[in-house]
């Protein structure tokens, strides 16, 4: 038998029936569910015939990690302290530059700052620990210095992550959810450190090529419940987990929309749920910008058409403007949980 997975429809209309679910604790409701399968084509179900696992997770409010309210959308900034990252490599990587940066993200609003120290942009190149060490702890101790801003590390290495949590920062952003370095699981689970498990297929060098997927909705879905059941398994709780679909990596244009179009399925999965499209290459396709400096427009879209399926982090390189965005769509949707940070 196929097995069934169940996309909850979120509205945030304020005109909410009486038997309405709240998702994830959060802004939104929904009163319908999309079942979804393999062997079949998709149906309707009233919420109310959900099967009881299947709601609470989607109903249970997400607890607060890394300093994150979850109740309301959180604005991660990106901060590549690299030579090569596909749209600032280069603009960060001296250390007193990202020590200004940060303050600016800060000012600008930022809930969590992510160092990351190696390009995943299509076709880069595998960096050594060591190195990635060098650019990263450093200037994760220099901002902790000056400010308890949570911080993560982007990183698929467990000797860069035990090196950054060592240095302050407090979460794990692992975009191979613990494939590429197995260790790394076991690095957050004795820390105790959250941890963001996102989807990609192949390594950077070569995700672009070909990639292929049977249903790419149900496909993604299925390798972060594995993903959740290693962590656990490694001692990490569910509640101390985000996952994030990895849109852009190892996936073609259509892959993208396809995953952004039923994006709320992920609330199944009982944990919270982190966005990273911020000025990726197929915003500039379909937004008509070919220099990545250009997308912010593109990207405060995408953004805003997740929050409104519930989506808690968006990851971003445009705070101030994000912000912004996020202000005035709650205010003209009624949304009641204002961005506050």
């Amino acid at each position: 038998m196929s097995s069934l997975y169940y996309r909850p429809i979120p509205s945030i209309d304020p005109a909410r029936p009486s038997d309405a679910l709240t998702l994830a604790g959060g802004w939104a409701w929904f009163s319908q569910v999309e079942v979804l399968s393999r062997a079949a084509p998709s149906r309707l179900i009233p919420a109310t015939e959900l099967p009881e696992e299947v709601k609470t997770r989607l109903t249970a409010p997400r607890a607060p990690l890394a300093s994150m309210d979850f109740a309301r959308p959180n604005l991660m900034g990106i901060l590549n302290v690299t030579p090569d990252s596909f749209s600032d490599g280069g603009m960060f990587d001296a250390p007193d530059a990202a020590r200004v940066r940060a303050q600016v993200m800060m000012a600008e609003g930022a809930d969590i700052l992510d160092i990351g120290g190696e390009s995943t942009r299509p076709g880069a190149d595998y960096i050594a620990p060591e190195l990635e060490i060098t650019r990263t702890a450093p200037v994760i101790a220099a901002i902790r210095a000056g400010s308890t801003v949570p911080m993560s590390i982007d990183t698929r290495k467990a000797a860069v992550a035990a090196a950054a949590l060592a240095a302050g920062a407090d979460l794990i952003n692992d975009v191979y959810a613990f494939c590429h370095d197995p260790e790394l699981a076991n690095v957050a689970a004795q820390s105790g450190a959250p941890v963001c498990l996102m989807h990609a297929q192949g390594d950077p060098e070569v995700m672009q090529e070909h990639p292929e997927y049977q249903n790419v909705l149900l496909d993604v879905y299925d390798f972060l419940a594995a993903r959740i059941a290693v962590a656990e398994a490694a001692g990490i709780s569910r509640t101390q987990i985000l996952v994030d679909p990895g849109i852009g990596f190892g996936k073609t244009q259509a892959h993208n929309l396809a995953l952004l179009q039923r994006i709320s399925l992920f609330h199944a999965l009982g944990c919270g749920v982190l966005l990273g499209v911020s000025r990726k290459g197929f915003i500039g396709r379909i937004g008509n910008a070919p220099e990545a400096r250009d997308r912010a427009p593109g990207s405060i879209a995408v953004a805003l058409a997740a929050v409104a399926q519930g989506i808690q982090v968006l990851r971003v390189h445009d705070i101030k403007e994000t912000k912004q965005a996020l202000a005035l769509w709650q205010a003209v949707s009624g949304e009641g949980g204002q961005h506050d940070a």
